[in-house]
């Protein structure tokens, strides 16, 4: 359980969850398609600027 809760505070997993997500709006109507689509790069794009890099 513990190395669940690790694996969702990282950006990485975030960012692929999104991305399979997003990916599932290939099934539908073309319309709605391209809306999950926008909606899901958008998420993408602000999880990447809201979350810090790992240190180094």
């Amino acid at each position: 359980m513990q190395y669940l809760l690790s694996r969702l505070q990282e950006r990485s997993t975030w960012l692929g969850l999104i991305a399979l997500v997003t990916g599932f709006g290939v099934s539908v109507k073309p319309d709605v398609s391209n809306a999950i689509i926008t909606l899901g790069s958008t998420v993408a794009g602000v999880v990447a600027a809201l979350t810090p890099d790992p240190q180094r």
